[in-house]
């Protein structure tokens, strides 16, 4: 085959397999976060660092009103 052809066939295979793959990822899930010095509770997808501890359950939203559902 040409090496031309051969790219050609590699592009299609990987935006066949890749792209679907794509399409379904979730965004992250957000979770209640206290500190452990203050007590203060937080929503946010990430540790906000040192001194923090995640609490029990995952959200769909920013607000952490909504339960993700698994």
């Amino acid at each position: 085959m040409h090496r031309r052809r051969k790219m050609w066939l590699l592009a299609t295979l990987l935006t066949v397999t890749l792209v679907p793959a794509a399409m379904r990822a979730e965004p992250a899930a957000w979770y209640k976060w206290r500190s452990k010095l203050t007590a203060h509770v937080v929503c946010s997808q990430n540790s906000p660092g040192e001194g923090w501890e995640q609490l029990s359950t995952a959200y769909r939203d920013a607000r952490c009103e909504k339960p993700k559902k698994d």
